[in-house]
């Protein structure tokens, strides 16, 4: 005797299995369960493998400050920052001296540990690296050769996302653009870039702080500056700033015929990629020509210190940059402390800076205090500026901890 299922199926029959089937699916969608998975956000393009990665695309692509253009995973240090964050080597849009947008890159840590949804994230700019394509920050991190590793394990072991700048001109033709106000347009657009890559899950509403020391202190100081009309949109909470050389000009003249000559000249190598009007080669004779290519041929911090030593403006130059008008303005230019950081800010420096002349920094702090801003300030007597990157971190720390809990600063202006 035939059973039901092997009798033809009638229309109500059928009728009947297909709202059975609709209310099937239509369950599992309201059980979260969707038979058709929902698309995810597209990855970043990783762009051109090996040292290719870090030429900019020409023309650039179109869109705003902090938009990524290329990405591809990268380690987050030596084996300790490798268990403690994955990691991304990042090219993103900025804007330059001249206002004009540009590509740079740097590299983005998110703890392992921490919710990136929720996690603070820290717009670090590193201390002066040097101006060879070999010296770029995010080159050292992923090799493990970072000398302010320390500080970004730290800021990784409290759950904090670090989105780390090289600033401008990093690539196989380098031209480094050293200690103009830019700096603060690349900090700001690689916190935006963080958030952007979606591969990191960081959230376009988490908490910022702006970080660094020496150069990176500068960086952060200006990245505080220009944040509230360059970047309204991010929600800072704090600037940290260390070592910072905030007058081009009463940093570096100190620096003639001393053992940190290679800086100055750095600076001006700097100036002269910045802004091409200065044409730094008609200043050079043949002594400082060789010098600026083997600068820029390999030199980063340590030969900076001590391939240049004692060195002069005449054993380089057939007359001074420094003494023509056009030098001087955009020397002025680059000055901080003219205008206000919104937040509070952590600066501090070593009495006996070598490097970094404590009397300008001090200036900036009373500038900053003038405008209002809540400063505090703080001072170690008797150590030298490398060690000063070590010995304020955890001041440095302590400041970045209460800012994202939401403590009310306390100035000491």
């Amino acid at each position: 005797m035939p059973t039901d299922d092997d009798r033809p199926a009638t229309p109500r029959m059928r009728s009947t299995r297909r709202r059975a089937v609709v209310a099937l699916v239509l369950g599992l969608l309201l059980a979260g369960m969707s038979v058709v998975p929902a698309a995810a956000a597209p990855a970043a393009d990783p762009g051109p493998a090996g040292d290719a990665f870090y030429a900019p695309p020409s023309p650039l692509p179109a869109g705003e400050p902090g938009d990524v253009i290329r990405a591809r995973p990268a380690k987050a240090g030596p084996p300790t920052a490798r268990s403690l964050a994955n990691a991304w080597q990042v090219m993103y849009l900025s804007t330059n001296a001249l206002g004009k947008p540009v590509a740079v890159t740097g590299i983005v840590l998110v703890p392992k540990k921490a919710d990136p949804a929720t996690a603070p994230i820290v717009g670090f700019g590193p201390g002066t690296s040097g101006p060879a394509f070999r010296c770029a920050p995010s080159r050292f991190i992923d090799q493990g050769a970072f000398y302010e590793q320390a500080a970004l394990n730290e800021m990784l072991t409290q759950g904090y996302a670090v989105a780390v700048t090289d600033y401008e001109g990093y690539h196989e033709d380098p031209a480094t653009t050293y200690v103009v106000d830019s700096m603060g347009y690349s900090v700001i657009d690689a916190v935006r870039a963080a958030q952007r890559l979606p591969e990191t899950g960081l959230s376009a509403d988490a908490q910022v702080a702006f970080r660094g020391y020496s150069q990176g202190g500068a960086a952060a100081m200006w990245a505080g500056q220009k944040q509230p009309g360059y970047a309204p949109e991010l929600k800072l909470a704090g600037v940290v700033g260390g070592g910072v050389p905030s007058d081009l000009a009463a940093v570096g003249l100190p620096l003639e015929g001393k053992d940190p000559f290679g800086f100055l000249l750095y600076s001006m190598i700097g100036m002269d990629h910045a802004y091409p009007e200065l044409d730094l080669d008609s200043y050079l004779n043949d002594a400082g020509r060789a010098a600026v290519t083997g600068m820029e041929g390999g030199a980063c911090t340590l030969e900076l210190l001590l391939d240049y030593r004692g060195k002069t403006i005449p054993d380089y130059f057939t007359a001074s940059p420094f003494a023509t008008e056009a030098w001087l303005d955009r020397v002025a230019q680059n000055q901080l402390g003219l205008e206000p950081v919104k937040v509070p800010v952590f600066q501090y420096h070593s009495t006996a800076d070598e490097i970094v002349a404590f009397g300008q920094a001090k200036e900036l702090r009373d500038n900053y205090c003038k405008l209002g801003v809540p400063v505090t300030w703080r001072t170690w007597d008797g150590i030298s500026h490398i060690t000063l990157v070590y010995r304020g971190d955890k001041d440095a720390m302590a400041f970045l901890a209460d800012r994202f809990a939401g403590k009310p600063a306390t100035s000491n202006c």
